[in-house]
């Protein structure tokens, strides 16, 4: 079983591929796992890695072809990561999850320490400086769903329903 899990900031992730991992028995990558694993690679921390990274396709381009191809070479994988829905050919199930802006905004704010308008203003910029490079670079448009097989407001259900809602869905594929 290969299931990607895809979201803006914010959304649940993480969150949801840990407790998928563990309820499912199923190990789970993501992006940011192979960004480390580049970075000790070329013998740099992740500041400096992600200091070399900027303005550099090919470091985004090759995070997202490892994703693939440890998704090729499992049985069974949760892959997350924004993008990986559009990389990982083999996945049985995508999913992404949404949340509204205030929410995630107060969830960030909340995981970093810092004020909920200091979080949205970040998040806006990020994410505007995101949706154009995954343009430029993959000819992505993040915002259409269509690659989607169900998406999953986390701003309505707690991290156990997400995992619940998933693990039904997955009876039914």
């Amino acid at each position: 079983m290969i299931i990607t899990i895809g979201g803006l900031p914010g959304t649940g992730t993480t969150t949801t591929a840990e407790g998928l991992s563990e309820k499912l028995n199923i190990p789970y990558i993501s992006a940011g796992f192979v960004f480390r694993e580049m970075a000790a690679e070329h013998g740099m921390s992740v500041l400096e890695f992600s200091e070399f990274a900027e303005g550099n396709d090919d470091i985004d381009k090759e995070i997202d072809r490892r994703q693939a191809e440890k998704a090729k070479s499992a049985e069974n994988l949760i892959v997350e990561g924004r993008l990986s829905a559009y990389f990982v050919d083999n996945a049985d199930l995508k999913l992404w999850l949404m949340t509204p802006f205030d929410v995630r905004s107060k969830r960030i704010a909340q995981r970093e320490e810092k004020s909920v308008d200091v979080a949205k203003s970040e998040i806006i910029t990020r994410e505007k400086s995101e949706a154009l490079r995954y343009m430029e670079i993959h000819n992505i448009d993040i915002s259409n769903m269509d690659i989607y097989d169900i998406i999953i407001n986390t701003g309505t259900f707690n991290p156990e329903n997400v995992s619940e809602i998933i693990i039904q869905t997955l009876k039914v594929i």
